[in-house]
């Protein structure tokens, strides 16, 4: 279908065609060649098993469409001079985009070996999918890339995370019409509503139709083209349809459809930047529908293959084999003409060489493309600033996230281009209202009487998708900029998969040298498990932390500081540090604080530590290790640590808080672990430990399985039994109660059972009395809800 009101002969001179198609054949021909070839990169000699790889790997269903948009792309960006970037969600033709930067030199600057001559041309096909080369996908080597695509479904998503506060960066963003069909791709249509053409950049989505996903057709190919067109347009978007098999028009069409919705872009922001009203605008996108396997080979084995699924990955399989599909591979890549692409010494023409933009212009080259290039350090207040005064350990009570609120308003004002809080509609439920203080929930589409904090400059992120909230802040992150995720901690899992992909990323681009640093993914997690007794079972899930663990030691960061000014301190490290995935998990209830300020940063820097203030063991061997991590647990084991106290005045307890989760790992094996030996003078070598932890207990043996006294660890923390209850009946439920404690340490301690058999016994009949009371008066037993830490109370009040 073409648009009868683009004049599609006067887009393209005849000379520009010409170039525009040689370029694409070139990409094709060394798309295939990536696939295919071990050697006899330019056919001087006609193709032999030899010249074949063993191993056939790669995919070409997607990968001409993806050669047709990045030559077109080349051509706009060249004309208007344009600062634009590619995000591909096929990522899987991976093969085409190496092509381009190949083709563009972008690759060989990076990769000195590879040069733009018949010897690189070799190495570029053979490292494509070859043990020790590099991967199929368009992955961290890429130049350009960031976003890998093996996983699809982010593509949008990273796209406008991109173009958030690049106000003269266009994002071209290739859709699959298989990844179109994930959930998180589709909810990323709506981005449009988020994006403010007066200060951000411009997303140009173009859902490429070829038909089919490996082996079935695809969903949005199939529907009525109008139903198609209705459903872009009820997402906000102008759409444009190119379509053909015929290369000559599918060119001209496709070149006068990119001047038309670029033009539309720039009067789009040229109107948003005049002073104007920002309202949402339409803005354009194209549906390009061309052949899967386009150009490749018609039919192989007398089944057709161009057009359908089996172009998907590598259409002649059966190279090696058999000699009829070895005359067709060297047919198809004949058919691409190279002797008219690249010179004698194996360089491309004149004619290929001339289409790209030259320098920074490039989209392989851009400098967004590789983050740490552009990043700048945050402007951070001075945390010290925003603590509570603590006179007294457990003085005042005071939520955590609510504390922090102020810091991350101020955070927010000083860095009013480069830094955004995320979050699914949870900000304020988090705690964080203060930042509505300075700025407002992006937002341009309509507003209403009463709506709250709705701005089109707003820096808060909300929209009630964890999937659309952390592939905005990748995209952000990718590109050069700073933020923070906030979320419930049962629902962050929703992301657990695409974490993995960022955490995979972080790796990779670890051990390539002209990849920067990027500023850190930090999360911050608060309505934790242990404070979800309102919304209950469903609410109820600490696991998150075990996922991130199962990360590269080098990437991953796990922070559970007890009180608002340790909470403090660690966020402002988590601003300034680069290239990790931080996860923070704080409450936001009214709680104890525990730390002066100073007391907080000494805590937080040694990441674990001996509350000397809570212990009795000073300057001898404890009885037992009282072992706490996590905000609820660090309550629940001082309010131990003081029954213990009160009750068995001669034991020994030494009480130990873990904020870095990862210090309890071997120094071997994650750079924040402790020595053996730093790791038993603070746990000992032979007495028993307590540890009260806030997730799932079988983690803290998982860290600890090497350490001498790990026969003598006992964990409690969530076991999976949850419900709509108290705050503290929670922690019951799970055996993680102050009373549990005291009766873990009476029953692990030898020689303790029998003189402390009475204590036990109050402390059963505690449980059921704090129990028996919720079930009268549905809350807490205000001895318990109200204890405070004192240590010279009624021994026989527990």
């Amino acid at each position: 279908m073409m648009d009868t009101a683009l004049d599609v002969h006067r887009a393209l001179t005849d000379d520009e065609l010409r170039r525009l198609d040689a370029y694409w054949r070139a990409a094709n021909y060394l798309t295939v060649g990536q696939i295919y070839l071990l050697d006899n990169p330019l056919l001087r000699e006609p193709l032999t098993t030899d010249d074949i790889k063993p191993r056939l790997l790669g995919h070409w269903g997607t990968s001409p469409g993806l050669n047709l948009i990045y030559a077109h792309l080349n051509r706009v960006i060249v004309a208007r001079d344009l600062n634009a970037m590619l995000v591909t969600g096929p990522g899987h033709g991976g093969p085409a985009i190496v092509a381009n930067t190949w083709l563009e030199g972008t690759w060989s600057e990076r990769y000195h070996d590879v040069a733009r001559d018949e010897v690189g041309m070799s190495k570029l096909f053979r490292q494509f999918s070859f043990p020790g080369g590099i991967p199929s996908h368009v992955a961290a080597d890429v130049p350009g890339s960031i976003h890998e695509g093996g996983e699809l479904g982010y593509a949008l998503s990273h796209a406008y995370g991109a173009a958030f506060d690049h106000p003269d960066l266009v994002v071209a963003c290739v859709v699959g019409d298989g990844e179109a069909e994930t959930g998180p791709l589709a909810g990323s249509w709506l981005s449009d509503v988020f994006l403010n053409p007066a200060r951000d950049g411009a997303v140009l989505p173009i859902l490429h139709l070829n038909g089919y996903k490996i082996a079935s057709p695809t969903v949005l190919a199939r529907i009525p083209e109008a139903d198609l067109l209705d459903l872009m347009r009820g997402s906000g978007y102008q759409p444009y349809v190119v379509a053909g098999d015929n290369p000559a028009q599918v060119h001209r069409v496709l070149a006068a459809t990119m001047d038309r919705v670029l033009d539309e872009i720039a009067e789009i922001q040229r109107r948003a930047r005049s002073g104007g009203i920002v309202e949402r605008p339409r803005w354009p996108m194209i549906i390009l529908r061309t052949p899967k396997g386009w150009t490749g080979p018609s039919e192989v084995d007398g089944a057709q293959v161009e057009g359908t699924y089996r172009a998907h990955q590598v259409p002649l399989s059966g190279v090696r084999d058999n000699p009829a599909h070895l005359a067709e591979l060297e047919r198809w890549l004949r058919s691409y003409r190279p002797e008219e692409l690249f010179d004698a010494t194996g360089a491309p023409v004149d004619e290929v060489r001339t289409l790209p933009p030259r320098g920074d212009r490039r989209m392989s080259a851009n400098p967004v493309t590789n983050g740490g290039v552009v990043l700048r350090d945050l402007s951070l207040p001075d945390f010290r600033d925003y603590g509570v005064e603590v006179p007294e350990p457990g003085e005042p009570m005071a939520g955590a996230t609510g504390v922090l609120g102020p810091w991350i308003r101020d955070v927010i004002s000083a860095n009013p281009e480069t830094f955004r809080l995320f979050g699914p509609d949870e900000i304020a439920s988090n705690r964080l209202g203060a930042a509505f203080e300075v700025t407002g929930r992006a937002w341009v589409a309509a507003t209403v009487p009463g709506d709250d904090h709705l701005s089109p400059d707003g820096r808060v992120m909300e929209v009630l998708s964890e999937h659309l909230c952390q592939g905005w802040l990748e995209g952000y992150l990718l590109t050069g900029r700073h933020g923070v995720f906030t979320s419930y901690e049962a629902f962050i899992h929703i992301v657990d998969s695409m974490l993995n992909q960022h955490a995979k990323w972080l790796k990779v681009t670890r051990g390539i040298p002209w990849r920067q640093p990027l500023a850190s993914l930090n999360y911050l997690l608060s309505s934790h498990v242990w404070r979800q007794d309102h919304n209950g079972f469903s609410h109820q899930d600490p696991g998150f932390i075990d996922h991130v663990v199962n990360k590269k030691a080098e990437v991953v960061r796990v922070y559970l500081p007890p009180d608002a000014n340790t909470l403090l301190a660690t966020m402002d490290h988590c601003l300034r540090s680069r290239h990790y995935i931080n996860v923070v998990v704080a409450g936001k209830q009214p709680a104890p604080n525990w730390l002066t300020m100073t007391e907080a940063i000494q805590h937080t820097r040694r990441g674990l530590g001996i509350w000397e203030w809570a212990s009795n063991d000073g300057g001898s061997e404890p009885d037992v290790v009282l072992a706490c991590c996590g905000d609820v647990p660090t309550l629940e084991a001082l309010a131990a640590a003081e029954l213990l106290h009160q009750n068995l005045p001669d034991l020994k307890v030494r009480l130990v808080n873990v904020v870095d989760l990862m210090r309890l790992q071997p120094d071997t094996e994650h750079p924040h672990g402790l020595t053996d030996n730093e790791f038993d003078t603070i746990f000992t070598e032979d007495r028993q430990i307590i540890f009260a932890y806030h997730g799932y207990p079988w983690l803290i043996h998982r860290l600890t399985y090497r350490r001498s006294n790990h026969e003598n660890l006992h964990v409690r923390g969530y076991k999976e039994e949850g419900t709509t209850t108290t705050p503290f009946d929670m922690v019951m439920l799970n055996d993680l109660d102050r009373f549990h404690l005291v009766i873990d340490v009476i029953d692990r301690v030898p020689g303790l059972a029998a003189r402390a058999a009475h204590l036990r016994q109050r402390m059963v009949d505690a449980r059921q009395a704090a129990r028996d009371y919720t079930r009268q008066y549905g809350e807490d037993d205000p001895q318990v809800a109200e204890w405070r830490w004192v240590r010279e109370t009624d021994p026989t009040n527990p």
